[in-house]
C-alpha cells in the first residue's frame, strides 16, 4: 500500500501549496473570493470600486468606517502604528498586493527566471509596479522586515506615483526618505526607514490575498490610510461606508449648529433623536443642500429615502 499512498499524498500535497508560489490567481478564482462584489472589474477580476466613491472616501474617518466593517462582521481590517512620510496627506485607493518572503535560493531563483521569461523586468520589487493602474495603492506584505527590507527608494517611488497617483503600504521599509519627500502628491505608510538596500527577500504573490500586521487585505480592497493607521475596506462595503460616514457627518453638522443656537439640550442631541429633531434634521437638509459638504445629489437620494 505504502509506494501507492505515498506518491498520491505528495501529489496531493503539491497541488495544494502550487497557487501560493504561483506569483497570482486567475481571474476566476479572484471572482470567487471577491463574489460579493457586483460591479466593475478590472482585466484580471479585481474589484474596480468608482473614482467617485474614491474621492468621497477621503472624508471618512477611520473610526467611521471600522463601525461599519464591525457592524458588518469584518473585524480584522484595521492596522496601526505606521511610520509616515506626511502626516497630514491621507491615501485612499484600490489595493494592488504582493506578498514577500525570506529567500531561499530554490525557490526565489525559479520564481525570477520564471517572471522574466513571461516577460517581467528588473528585479521583483519592480513587478507589482509595473502592474498599477491610476488610483491603485502597492500594497505589499515584507513579513515586517526593516533593515535589508526597504521596497522602494525614492526611483520606484516616482514610477509607483507616475502610474498610481497614489502612494504605498509597506509591511516592511523604505528607503530614500528624503527623495520620497519631494514627490508632490506621494505618500509612504511604512514600518521603518533604513538606508539599507534589498536584500534576502523573494516575491511569492502578486494581487493575492495577503495579511498587513492583523488585517487581512484582499486586491481590490478601498484602501483608507491616516494618521490614526489603515483599513482596508471590501470592495462590495465601500459604498456603505462613504454613505454611512455622510450621514453621520451631516447629523454632526446639524446637531453642533442646534446646539450652539440653544435649540436642544446636550442630552437630546447625544441620545436617540425624537422625531421632532428628526423633522428639524430633514428641514435643515433642504435649507442648506447648496452649502453642505455632502453633494447636493447624495443630499437629495438621503431625503428621498427618509420618512419625513
Amino acid at each position: 500500500m505504502k509506494p501507492i499512498i505515498y506518491p498520491c499524498l505528495l501529489l496531493m500535497l503539491v497541488y495544494s501549496i502550487m497557487p501560493l508560489y504561483s506569483q497570482d490567481i486567475s481571474k476566476e478564482e479572484m471572482i470567487f473570493l471577491t463574489e460579493k462584489w457586483q460591479g466593475e472589474r478590472f482585466e484580471d477580476g479585481r474589484p474596480k470600486v468608482a473614482d467617485g466613491i474614491l474621492a468621497r472616501m477621503k472624508n471618512v474617518s477611520i473610526e467611521e468606517a471600522w463601525g461599519v466593517l464591525r457592524g458588518e462582521g469584518y473585524h480584522n481590517q484595521f492596522e496601526g502604528n505606521w511610520e509616515m512620510l506626511h502626516l497630514d496627506q491621507p491615501i485612499v485607493g484600490r489595493a494592488l498586493t504582493a506578498q514577500y518572503m525570506p529567500n531561499r535560493p530554490d525557490m526565489g531563483d525559479q520564481i525570477k527566471d520564471r517572471g522574466l521569461k513571461k516577460g517581467r523586468i528588473g528585479n521583483t520589487n519592480s513587478w507589482p509596479i509595473d502592474m498599477l493602474s491610476m488610483g491603485d495603492v502597492y500594497v505589499a506584505d515584507g513579513f515586517g522586515k526593516i533593515i535589508d527590507g526597504t521596497l522602494i527608494g525614492d526611483n520606484l517611488g516616482n514610477s509607483i506615483y507616475a502610474k498610481s497617483g497614489n502612494g504605498v503600504v509597506f509591511n516592511a521599509s523604505s528607503r530614500d526618505l528624503e527623495g520620497l519627500g519631494k514627490i508632490p502628491g506621494f505618500n509612504a505608510f511604512v514600518k521603518g526607514w533604513d538606508p539599507s538596500y534589498l536584500q534576502e527577500v523573494m516575491l511569492t504573490g502578486l494581487n493575492v490575498p495577503i495579511r498587513i500586521g492583523k488585517a487581512s487585505v484582499m486586491p481590490g480592497d478601498v484602501v483608507l490610510a491616516k494618521r490614526e493607521g489603515v483599513i482596508f475596506i471590501p470592495a462590495h462595503l465601500a459604498e456603505k461606508v462613504v454613505v454611512t460616514a455622510e450621514v453621520v457627518m451631516l447629523r454632526d453638522r446639524f446637531g453642533i449648529q442646534r446646539l450652539k443656537e440653544g435649540t436642544y439640550t446636550p442630552g437630546q442631541i447625544d441620545s436617540r433623536w425624537s422625531d421632532v429633531i428628526e423633522k428639524d434634521f430633514s428641514q435643515w437638509l433642504r435649507d442648506h443642500i447648496d452649502d453642505l459638504p455632502v453633494s447636493k445629489a447624495q443630499i437629495q437620494e438621503l431625503l428621498k429615502n427618509r420618512t419625513w
